[in-house]
């Protein structure tokens, strides 16, 4: 590999781009010896597994004391094996039965294939039976699952919440009375939003159980993260102390190269942030590995973008004579048939594809083997989903290359600046909340679909719940009995709650993105998300095709689009203030103990009232115009603190009124943009604002806030590690060569103020002085 990276440093696009080279020493495999079922034993032997790695034994030895387990180790570790032998033992000895849930069909489908395969060898008679249900099976072969009676059955949230739980009594009982393990894999997906409807729905699984006597053990795979017993326990709603964590990782690999590759600024700009695209300088290093016999995978983030530059990759192999590798690149992504993806995996697990352009689809689960090299176009916006990318490259004790091409925005550059928080910082943390409120009150009239509810459900659903049962009763949809054992709430009506809910969004109200050629709705999108991505004059791009929005019609909730060939970009401006409803918790800053950190509960009413167009190459504006929409109103949690008088006046003396406007403005887009490095989360999660005045504290104050009704629990945890924020967003900020601000430092995408003001050194004046530094 050392050979290797010098080669790339004399080709002819090199410009000094690796800013790091970390060498990660390989680890020989521990073994230990584990009784197994003799058929079991001898059906694993035949597929190349003699000896189980330390931390699978440790598992599967837990699960058999009667323990829950969160099973945390890196991606290819043999995680599926800890649930597995206990699974199998249990339907073979007495018909045990286990779900498993996974966040993707495709994870759905690979593991239904292993399992099958491994119950198939152990012969007739064994009582283990394999089967998957998911939405893509047609009403008969959901009936044949059902008639057969599997004792493994894998499928995921989504179908457990919509087609088990609802049918548990007349259709599901023989599974849920004999139900005694549930596997949740990849448990560290469940955040936010979704991981807090996965939360509540668990719940309701813990119920439905109850109903028939049963109470499964839970076994949950994890990447690593910050917090993997404390997630689990969130998200199943078991206690804490009821996991036992394994997480030493005892399986071989070989060495990796870890390449830190920032592409250089543009010729003539130097100073202004402005970088060569991620997209061809990691096009550009696929090329030359592929064609110098490395079996490579570049993640990117959309499938526009692996669908394009598989494309130029190949074609790129042509203009140098390759035509035979050239047919040997393709593109991976989830909108492509399921046939197709398993294509895919066969020739990539075979070595017959030599370089694949991959979405996310690829990070985790399925099978595709070892391969020599992964390439990160763009950091993939957590430690934890970097780690699972690279974990794809290693073949056997082979050494093997990650390379992380930086994008240009603030966590990209921040990172390839400060590489060593990338290698030595702590794991982020998984947040869920199924106590929202906004997600509760479906959840509990669900619950009471399924069974009747009791006031024992408080420990199930938490202290919200008497008021939420209390809500539902007065809108009509419990109905309130007394019966001799006491009080008892059954759903009222003939409709499915669950069925007038979704588990990937907290809003009901969406609107439909229509297609005035072909006249077929193309996509739709969350009423928020609308007034932002759909408004009149909006450019809006979906699978290679990229339109304009003609009209947006509220009334019934239609955005009407026209193909164009426009090559400019839209970005909308609006109004925001928020409204403190209630401060929940406040601390003083260990540098500045006159200054408090607050945490809160708010109000954010937003207006957006225009927008830009901008270049799509250079990011200029182009041109600007009205927009009249409705006010968007959002109850949330949120941290805040404010600016001390000192500070303030060090900040005026600096730059004036737009220098201290563009101090604060520029430390909240930092912090915002610093989240990830903490939590597992997006960056447009996030929200912000700052203020000069503001009539709760009555001065200048910047409030950083969850971006979901109610709060998932972001800003919390947030509130728990502001002080370190705030420090790396000082360093983020002055470490940037830049004069008065770009992408990589305060620059937000997600602005509403088209980045205006900003200013870089007063910024830098408050976050040090709050932080001592």
């Amino acid at each position: 590999m050392d050979d290797l990276i010098e080669w790339l440093r004399g080709r002819p696009y090199y410009r000094g781009q690796i800013r790091d080279h970390r060498r990660v020493p390989g680890r020989e495999p521990s073994v230990s010896s584990v009784d197994l079922e003799p058929r079991l034993a001898s059906a694993l032997a035949d597929r190349g597994i003699e000896d189980l790695y330390d931390h699978q034994a440790r598992a599967i030895e837990a699960v058999r004391a009667g323990k829950n387990v969160v099973l945390s180790t890196q991606t290819a570790s043999g995680k599926s094996l800890a649930y597995t032998v206990p699974a199998f033992e249990r339907a073979m000895d007495h018909g045990g039965r286990t779900l498993y849930l996974g966040p993707q069909n495709a994870l759905v489908a690979d593991q239904t294939e292993t399992l099958s395969d491994l119950a198939h060898g152990l012969g007739f008679g064994s009582r283990v039976s394999v089967d998957q249900y998911t939405g893509r099976l047609s009403k008969s072969e959901k009936r044949a699952v059902r008639d057969r009676r599997p004792t493994f059955v894998l499928s995921n949230p989504d179908m457990l919440h919509y087609a088990l739980l609802p049918y548990a009594g007349r259709l599901w009982e023989w599974f849920f009375s004999s139900l005694e393990l549930v596997v949740v894999d990849e448990v560290h997906q469940y955040r936010g939003v979704f991981g807090s409807h996965v939360a509540l729905v668990l719940r309701r699984l813990a119920r439905v159980c109850d109903r028939f006597d049963s109470d499964p053990q839970f076994v949950c795979c994890s990447a690593t993260i910050g917090n993997p017993v404390e997630h689990a326990a969130r998200v199943t709603g078991r206690e804490e102390d009821s996991y036992e964590l394994v997480d030493r990782d005892s399986s071989g690999t070989g060495p990796r190269h870890w390449l830190f590759w920032n592409p250089p600024e543009y010729e003539g700009e130097e100073g202004s942030g402005r970088r060569r695209s991620s997209h061809v300088e990691t096009k550009n290093l696929l090329v030359d590995l592929v064609s110098r016999g490395y079996q490579t995978l570049a993640f990117t983030r959309a499938r526009q973008a692996a669908e394009r530059y598989a494309t130029e990759s190949a074609s790129d192999l042509r203009e140098r004579g390759e035509s035979d590798l050239a047919g040997k690149v393709a593109a991976y992504q989830a909108a492509l048939t399921h046939d197709r993806r398993r294509q895919l995996e066969s020739k990539l697990h075979a070595g017959d594809l030599r370089g694949v352009w991959s979405t996310n689809a690829l990070e985790v689960g399925v099978d595709v083997g070892g391969l020599d090299a992964v390439l990160l176009d763009g950091y993939p916006g957590t430690r934890m989903s970097t780690h699972q990318r690279a974990g794809r490259a290693g073949r056997g004790d082979d050494p093997a290359l990650v390379v992380l091409v930086g994008g240009e925005d603030q966590l990209d550059q921040y990172l390839m600046g400060s590489p060593g928080d990338f290698f030595d910082g702590d794991p982020e943390r998984a947040v869920t909340d199924p106590e929202n409120d906004y997600l509760l009150t479906d959840h509990v009239a669900c619950a009471a679909a399924e069974r009747w509810l009791s006031p024992d459900d408080e420990a199930v659903f938490g202290e919200r719940f008497p008021d939420v049962v209390a809500d539902l009763t007065e809108q009509g949809r419990l109905d309130r009995r007394s019966t001799p054992e006491g009080m008892r709430w059954i759903h009222s009506g003939e409709g499915s709650p669950q069925h007038e809910m979704s588990l990937r969004t907290i809003s009901d109200r969406e609107v439909d993105l229509l297609d005035t050629r072909s006249n077929e709705v193309i996509s739709s999108l969350e009423f928020e998300d609308a007034l932002r991505d759909a408004h009149p004059g909006a450019i809006y791009h979906h699978q290679g095709e990229t339109y304009e929005v003609s009209n947006l019609d509220l009334d019934r909730d239609v955005a009407e689009l026209q193909r164009t060939w426009a090559d400019y970009y839209t970005r909308v401006l609006h109004d925001k203030e928020i409204t403190v409803e209630r401060d929940l918790a406040r601390k003083p800053l260990s540098a500045r103990p006159d200054t408090d950190v607050v945490f809160a509960e708010v109000t954010m009413r937003k207006r957006i009232t225009g927008f830009e167009r901008r270049d799509a190459r250079r990011g200029e504006a182009l041109g600007r115009e009205t927009l009249d929409l409705p006010e968007t109103t959002l109850r949330t949690e949120a941290l805040y603190f404010t600016v001390p008088p000192d500070v303030e006046r060090e900040m005026r003396t600096l730059g004036g009124e737009s220098g201290f406007n563009g101090g604060i403005h520029a430390a909240e887009h930092g912090m915002i943009s610093l989240f990830p490095l903490h939590l597992l989360c997006d960056r447009a999660d996030i929200g912000g604002l700052s203020t000069p005045y503001h009539g709760h504290t009555e001065q200048s104050t910047i409030f950083v806030y969850d971006g979901h009704p109610g709060g998932v629990g972001l800003t919390e945890s947030g509130y728990d590690l502001v002080e370190e924020l705030m420090r790396r967003t000082a360093r983020l900020i002055d470490g940037c060569s830049c004069h008065d601000g770009c992408p990589a430092c305060v620059q937000s995408p997600h602005c509403g103020n088209a980045n205006e003001p900003l200013a870089k050194e007063p910024a830098v004046v408050l976050l040090e002085s709050l932080t001592d530094q």
